[in-house]
């Protein structure tokens, strides 16, 4: 397995999901945003966390018409597997790979701590290695992360069992963090295999750090 993380200017993330996928035992690279294309072998692309641009215009919005977002579009069209993380989660949204928006959190506050989330769908490769119903506890750090998508997007993403993971308490019920639509924490394209969730599963990768509830996130992608 060939990971490629691709870096922005205003990233931040990169080298916490390369570590992640060291601990995996996956190879993984770091490029910048200006490549004209990926490397041959590329298995998996993520779009790591950070604030791409300084989140001028809106998150994501400038990152999306860099040069390496051409060849990311072919890559997923053709079935690669692509994560975004945060702030990559909005540059998805942002160049269309996923459906719906980040907006501005209701609070309009910066919220960074362990959040739990429930796995809603796990036919897919992100969350394979989950049950359906299973609550994580996962750090989350976001400004913009109140997801949003219109009435008729929403019944899609319900058939198409595109909704993966909802905000919830310690217990499991639905529980408002930001402001997103139905509790909304992460999404995946029709073909399943474009990946995008706002909480930071590489900063939950050991017990040691709080929790190692994401570690099999980044597996079953790999695996």
């Amino acid at each position: 397995m060939s990971v490629v993380i691709v870096r922005f200017p205003g990233t931040n993330c990169e080298y916490d999901t390369k570590y992640a996928f060291d601990i995996l035992n996956a190879k993984s690279t770091i490029i910048n945003y200006d490549e004209n294309c990926l490397p041959n072998d590329t298995k998996l692309v993520v779009l790591p966390g950070g604030f791409s641009y300084g989140d001028y215009l809106r998150s994501g919005a400038l990152a999306k018409m860099s040069n390496i977002m051409n060849s990311i579009k072919i890559f997923a069209s053709s079935g690669g597997m692509v994560l975004g993380i945060c702030n990559g989660f909005q540059i998805l949204t942002e160049v269309g790979l996923l459906p719906g928006a980040l907006k501005r959190n209701d609070n309009t506050h910066f919220i960074s701590k362990f959040q739990h989330i429930k796995v809603v769908n796990n036919d897919n490769k992100f969350l394979q290695l989950y049950k359906t119903n299973e609550l994580l506890n996962i750090p989350v750090a976001h400004h913009d992360g109140a997801y949003y998508i219109d009435k008729v997007g929403l019944d899609s993403l319900k058939k198409n069992q595109q909704i993966l993971l909802r905000y919830c308490d310690k217990d499991g019920a639905l529980e408002v963090l930001n402001g997103s639509l139905e509790q909304i924490a992460g999404i995946c394209n029709t073909t399943k295999n474009v990946f995008g969730l706002m909480p930071h599963p590489e900063r939950a990768m050991e017990i040691l750090l709080g929790s190692d509830d994401g570690k099999n996130m980044l597996e079953g992608l790999v695996c």
